[in-house]
């Protein structure tokens, strides 16, 4: 199976991150994780976007706040498919970090997640990774089945307690 490269514009952004870490754990994706900065360290992001394919990488997910422009740095150094997490900030609530991530020039695409949306973007890189993985299809499915088990049960308690 691919792996996802999870990449952090910086070590703040870990909690955010994490959920994305949690979801592609649950599900069985193998993953790495790494911080590279678009602006501090952008030789080192460049290398390890533009060798992820040949390094068994399938999908990489970008998380940044504020300029956020790590997941287009990283888009504009490599094919694979890219997934860009915005992260809220203290100034503008990430609508800085959203717009940055998704306005992107015809040519370097960038999916993006909602503002702090990490278990979506992890839930998107395992959809685009089971496109050639039947197992982790079925794990998709049994995960979607859980989901709304769950939703059933919550709507179920509260009936219980309120609809008399």
């Amino acid at each position: 199976m691919k792996k996802v490269a999870i990449i952090m514009g910086s070590a703040s952004d870990l909690p955010v991150v994490r959920k994305a870490i949690d979801m592609l754990a649950s599900l069985e994706i193998p993953y790495e994780v790494h911080v590279y900065s678009a602006h501090r360290t952008p030789r080192e992001a460049a290398e390890f976007t533009s060798s992820a394919r040949e390094n068994g990488f399938g999908v990489i997910i970008a998380a940044a706040g504020m300029a956020a422009h790590l997941a287009g740095a990283v888009a504009a150094n490599t094919t694979l498919p890219v997934i860009g997490i915005p992260c809220k900030s203290a100034q503008l609530d990430g609508m800085d970090a959203l717009l940055a991530t998704v306005q992107m020039p015809t040519g370097i695409p960038v999916a993006t997640v909602a503002i702090d949306g990490a278990g979506n973007a992890a839930l998107l890189a395992a959809q685009i990774l089971a496109l050639s993985d039947e197992a982790l299809a079925q794990r998709l499915i049994e995960k979607r089945a859980a989901d709304a088990k769950a939703v059933l049960a919550k709507d179920a308690e509260i009936a219980a307690e309120f609809n008399k």
